[in-house]
């Protein structure tokens, strides 16, 4: 590294308060160094043991220090001591938004505005905050009239995209996110988005290259890394997934998610996936899970198999013949039809008991206890924060409101390709903020 910068570093860290310009100008020095992340922490280091109970001027400092380590939380609670001014309650709204506590990251940027940041700056990243709460009304209410005078800035333009995403609207939210590229090449946020976007749309090489741009940038990128790493191991490239999620860990040793993420791609080392086996169970399910009301059958044998609560093939076979003759008005005229239909299928009755496995039919689930909030259960998927991975596999399920997922049980989920017990706690925590739950097993 130059002189120069290792100069422009420690004149920073001596100062004696840091502001925005100054933690944009050490993480740009910082970043022509190969050890950055592992300089950070020296940075931090140094800041922590001068001030073991920071306040004021230092405690805004280790404050930021934590933000650009992505510890967010041990950040808020340091900078909760800080000097009040416009730059610590902007680090504590980045630090709150990058927690998904977006009301309260609003909060904290319209307190930063009243102590003096920039007006319209504040309101896109308050829209910012919004979109990503689901409140797109609100969010395009705070970028109106900003396009005449923001038109070329690209934290304007990557908000704007957001929102365009968020409102389903993909071509403008592209076009959006590559002019805040265009005006802006190593914008984080809107080349995360971007990735994000693709990823979730299938075009997996692009969302890669995508990632790899954003790890390029400062400062450490957090979900940049854990995504990347996702796409490496789905992939079959492990030892690469791991590498990215132990960069992650060097800048946060604690990081929750990255600590688990790595036990699930260390177990899949060792995994084996039968993908004919799979694709042969898919067909089976599809068989079986064919409403019985979709063949010809007389009145009586239909009758019965509704009292009878049998809805599906499934249903028909986990029963047995004596379980149906031993019904009312069901006789061996109504049976011959069943077994008729179940062996033009290549089924019969009683075989999932009869092979002693657990055959994977999916049941149809029961409806919501009336506990769980309405309201909530409407929200979209799309304007809840989960992982690539975890949204992947709902999508296979045909999930797109918390009101669906709340109509699969753990188990289901589990037997999702790729969804681990990483991907089960993080669905019920986002759940859980909703006051809403997976269905019993």
């Amino acid at each position: 590294m130059e002189n120069t910068a290792v100069d422009t570093i420690e004149a920073i860290v001596a100062k004696d308060t840091w502001n925005h310009d100054d933690y944009q100008a050490l993480i740009q020095n910082l970043y022509s160094r190969n050890d950055a992340v592992d300089k950070f922490g020296a940075i931090l280091g140094q800041l922590e043991a001068a001030h073991p109970q920071p306040s004021g001027a230092p405690a805004l400092k280790v404050g930021i220090a934590r933000f650009m380590l992505c510890r967010f939380r041990p950040a808020l609670e340091v900078l909760a001591q800080a000097t009040d001014n416009k730059d610590n309650h902007y680090f504590q709204a980045m630090c709150l938004k990058n927690l998904g506590r977006f009301d309260k990251a609003a909060d904290e940027f319209r307190k930063a505005q009243s102590r003096g940041w920039n007006e319209q700056a504040s309101a896109v990243r308050i829209a910012e905050c919004q979109a990503l709460a689901g409140q797109l009304d609100a969010a395009e209410a705070s970028l109106k009239g900003l396009g005449s005078k923001l038109g070329s800035d690209a934290e304007y333009q990557y908000v704007r995209g957001l929102v365009y995403e968020l409102q389903g609207f993909h071509d403008q939210a592209v076009e959006a996110y590559d002019k805040a590229r265009a005006i802006q090449p190593n914008h984080g946020e809107a080349t995360f988005r971007l990735a994000y976007f693709n990823d979730l749309h299938g075009d997996e090489a692009t969302a890669a290259e995508l990632y790899q741009e954003c790890l390029n940038q400062p400062p450490v990128h957090a979900n940049a890394l854990i995504n990347l790493s996702v796409l490496l191991e789905d992939d079959g490239q492990y030892d690469r997934a791991i590498a990215c999620l132990k960069r992650l860990l060097s800048a946060d040793p604690n990081h929750p998610r990255a600590r688990l993420f790595v036990k699930d791609v260390e177990a899949s080392k060792d995994m084996y996936y039968d993908e004919d086996q799979a694709k042969r169970i898919a067909r089976r399910n599809a068989v079986l899970d064919i409403p019985v009301t979709d063949f010809e059958l007389s009145v009586r044998a239909r009758n019965c198999l509704k009292k009878m609560n049998i809805r599906t093939l499934g249903d028909l076979v986990r029963t047995t013949e004596a379980e149906l003759l031993g019904y009312k008005n069901f006789g061996e005229t109504s049976l011959k039809e069943i077994k008729d239909m179940l062996g033009a299928k290549g089924l019969r009755l009683g075989q999932a008991l009869e092979e002693g496995v657990e055959l994977a039919i999916p049941e149809a689930p029961p409806p919501a206890p009336p506990s769980q909030d309405a309201g909530a259960m409407a929200i979209p998927l799309d304007q809840v924060e989960l992982s690539v991975r975890a949204r992947k596999a709902l999508d296979t399920l045909n999930v797109s409101t918390l009101g669906d997922l709340t109509q699969h049980s753990e188990g289901e989920l589990l037997a999702c390709r790729n969804f681990g017990q990483t991907s089960l706690n993080e669905v019920r925590e986002r759940l859980a903020e909703y006051g809403l739950r997976l269905r019993e097993n």
